[in-house]
């Protein structure tokens, strides 16, 4: 079974992120990349399905410049077999649905059985990528999965996810895309042995020529962004217990309109 994991690179969570010179983009210097978290479970269910049914293939497919390729390293020293850099200048400030139509093209050319993708990237918290790659290549999807099980014979996939008082079960036919969510595995670390041998796994440049594709222009286009207001100081209530709770309730509903 052929399994592929779209996985995207973002700033770690506790990097710094600022506004570069150009105000539509970060300023990317000093900034420690990672594989965005919600990937990694997507990564470790599929190593987990390739190791309980004894076989298969886990490719990792990333669209990026060439800083990506340490992200895809990373997933090959999790245990992924091999990697996919969608690494041209036509995907350029692609948006969701330019990535969408270049990981669906690879898809098709790479034909696996299921796609596993994080529930969204933490950079831009779009989660979009998963429906709308489902919706090109018109398989069925799933989002925020907490739970999955593919069958013996690899013919269909039963996905649950959470909501309110308990999980919400569904079999799908594969092919299938699946979004993964916190909760589902814990993602493994990798180990010194996985480290050395990611180092001569193959990790293949995908030129848009290569999948029929062109420069394709976004259709959602950054305007410009806004570093967030510095967190007003704390205010200390002063007085005794009853005075105080009376204080505090004013201040919650009159000043800041909390209540």
């Amino acid at each position: 079974m052929k399994i592929l994991v779209a996985i995207k690179q973002v700033p770690d969570t506790a990097t710094q992120v600022k506004v570069g010179a150009d105000p539509r983009l970060i300023d990317t210097a000093g900034i420690t990349w990672i594989v965005s978290p919600y990937d990694e479970f997507a990564v470790e269910e599929a190593l987990r399905i390739k190791e309980k049914r004894g076989q298969g293939e886990v490719v990792a497919v990333s669209l990026g410049p060439e800083r990506v390729k340490e992200a895809l390293r990373s997933c090959l020293a999790m245990g992924c077999d091999r990697a996919l850099h969608l690494n041209d200048a036509a995907w350029n400030g692609a948006d969701t649905l330019a990535t969408a139509r270049a990981l669906a093209a690879v898809i098709k050319q790479e034909q696996p059985q299921l796609v596993l993708c994080g529930r969204q990237a933490i950079d831009d918290d779009m989660g979009a990528v998963t429906a709308q790659l489902a919706e090109l290549l018109g398989w069925p999807c799933a989002s925020w999965i907490m739970e999955e099980a593919v069958d013996a014979e690899g013919t269909t996939v039963r996905a649950a996810r959470q909501v309110e008082g308990g999980l919400e079960v569904f079999d799908l036919p594969l092919p299938a895309v699946l979004a993964a969510q916190k909760g589902l595995n814990e993602p493994r670390y990798p180990t010194l042995k996985g480290i050395m041998g990611a180092k001569k796994k193959e990790i293949r440049d995908v030129k848009a020529a290569d999948l029929g594709l062109g420069a394709e222009p976004s259709q959602l286009s950054v305007v410009g962004l806004e570093a967030l207001p510095p967190r007003p100081p704390g205010r200390i209530i002063q007085g005794d217990v009853p005075t105080a709770v009376k204080e505090l309730v004013r201040a919650l509903r009159e000043d800041a309109k909390a209540i």
